[in-house]
């Protein structure tokens, strides 16, 4: 709950900047709305994503060692307690082979895999709608230049018909527009695309931590059967 209230904080906090740069965005069009709209849910869901990753992964090698200890010392109870007390998908994968102890090796190893299916979608959340906004913020940059660029020569057709001079200040909105909202949308792109690529690595690292762990929790729990 925390980590959402800072995360809407941020958010908050650059919708405020955007609004003293109202001026810019004037400048870019309505094509900067949507490219705004992305860079504030990008802001989102990676910071959302980085603070609740680094609590999975702590926690996880806490109580991993923890539960491991337990269970070494034959306390089952102790172990399916400490599993409750602090909810993450490590603890909810160690919980349901914890209380598959008494079935067969193959059981336990079905129960943590279905476990394990379960918890890992909640480590990905909102990774590919940060994925979407890397590909779709310089789509709608290159959108906003073309965009920009038809103003401008239809500014230029109205003079020639018109039979008078271009007067170069009349073709700089749509200049400033083709501009602005290219940088814009690489602005947002190229930090959500590195982010995305960052939080991956984690997800897979944690993954790998789990199934690592997962292993010697199921040696743990058959080593006398």
């Amino acid at each position: 709950m925390i980590y959402r209230l800072m995360c809407g904080g941020v958010s908050l906090l650059f919708a405020v900047f955007v609004f003293m740069k109202v001026d810019i965005v004037h400048k870019g069009g309505l094509v900067m709305v949507p490219i705004l709209l992305c860079s504030i849910f990008s802001i989102a869901i990676i910071f959302e994503r980085y603070v609740f990753l680094y609590q999975v992964s702590r926690q996880s090698r806490r109580v991993i060692d923890d539960v491991t200890l337990a269970l070494k010392r034959g306390r089952i109870q102790e172990a399916q307690a400490l599993c409750e007390r602090v909810r993450s998908p490590v603890t909810q994968v160690f919980k349901a082979g914890i209380e598959a102890h008494e079935r067969s090796r193959q059981e336990i190893r079905e129960a943590i895999a279905d476990a394990g299916a379960q918890e890992v979608p909640l480590l990905e959340k909102s990774l590919s709608s940060l994925a979407t906004i890397a590909h779709v913020s310089p789509l709608l940059g290159l959108l906003g230049t073309v965009t920009g660029m038809v103003s401008v020569f239809q500014t230029i057709q109205e003079r020639a018909t018109a039979v008078s001079v271009v007067d170069p200040s009349l073709l700089a909105k749509g200049i400033w527009e083709a501009l602005i909202t290219t940088v814009a949308g690489l602005v947002v792109a190229i930090p959500s695309f590195v982010a995305y690529n960052y939080l991956v690595g984690k997800v897979q690292d944690i993954v790998l931590g789990m199934e690592t762990a997962a292993t010697e929790l199921m040696n743990v729990l058959t080593q006398n059967k």
